[in-house]
């Protein structure tokens, strides 16, 4: 058997920068463990899957360790590759474990609609502030802990302790403070889950979002994440729902060849 797929560097306006992931679509879904083989071989931290369905696309998305349930910047990079194979389409709805995805162009920008994942308070700032090496000024936890620093410098310069972090319970954490020449910058580590940083990473500005909406009050933001590669983000806090859009840019096109004997 043979499949399709694409690398595309996506929160990115050139080659080798913003985040790199893998998109296969199929004909029909494959076994679980063959998927997550496939992204384990791709060694991105996303490698997309979609599916044509009646009422649009489905998608799941997977690390090098495991399914995620939400993706960001691999949602992005799946719509660059569809819209370019169709450029009289404008929007896409995907259906995931996250429920429906509204994805749309918007001249070069593509805008991932997304559900809100508001951080609230929680108590394991010791934990944190020794896998990071520095103490956040706060600590809120909704899928991922969301650590708020003072300075951008703060959290370019931070070191983190990838064994101490794999040990915390949450599925990654979210590094943020004021930007200089943006609203916010952020850094993602998830090494638990097979990520130990993050590129650019779009489901963590579900949380980012209403938090630095309600900081700064206002609602339309642009944000960087400071990762060695970097990425630019812009988005726009709407209640139950944000917007995150970005730009992406095709590296890689191939094909991958799996014996009969593999799929399983």
């Amino acid at each position: 058997m043979s499949l399709p797929i694409f690398q595309v560097d996506a929160f990115a306006d050139q080659v080798f920068h913003g985040n790199p992931a893998a998109v296969c679509p199929l004909p029909t879904w494959l076994p679980t463990a063959t998927l997550q083989a496939i992204a384990a071989e791709n060694n991105l931290s996303e490698t997309a899957f979609v599916v044509a369905t009646a009422d649009g696309w489905a998608i799941r998305w997977f690390t090098p360790a495991t399914e995620v349930d939400l993706c960001g910047h691999a949602t992005l990079a799946a719509a660059h590759v569809l819209f370019a194979q169709d450029p009289t389409r404008h929007t896409l709805v995907f259906a995931s474990q996250s429920g429906p995805l509204t994805v749309a162009r918007d001249g070069e920008r593509i805008v991932l609609d997304f559900p809100s994942r508001p951080a609230v308070p929680c108590d394991a700032i010791e934990a944190v502030a020794a896998a990071l090496g520095l103490r956040p000024l706060t600590l809120a936890v909704a899928r991922d802990y969301l650590a708020v620093f003072a300075s951008e410098d703060q959290v370019r310069q931070l070191q983190p302790d990838m064994a101490r972090l794999a040990a915390l319970p949450e599925f990654g954490l979210i590094a943020t403070a004021p930007g200089r020449d943006c609203d916010f910058v952020s850094r993602y580590f998830a090494p638990r889950e097979g990520v130990p940083e993050d590129p650019v990473t779009g489901s963590a500005h579900c949380t980012l979002v209403p938090y630095w909406a309600r900081r700064l009050g206002k609602t339309v933001l642009h944000a960087r994440q400071v990762s060695a590669r970097g990425g630019e983000l812009f988005c726009e806090d709407r209640g139950e729902r944000v917007r995150i859009a970005g730009r992406a840019v095709l590296y890689l096109t191939g094909s991958i060849a799996i014996a009969d004997a593999g799929i399983r």
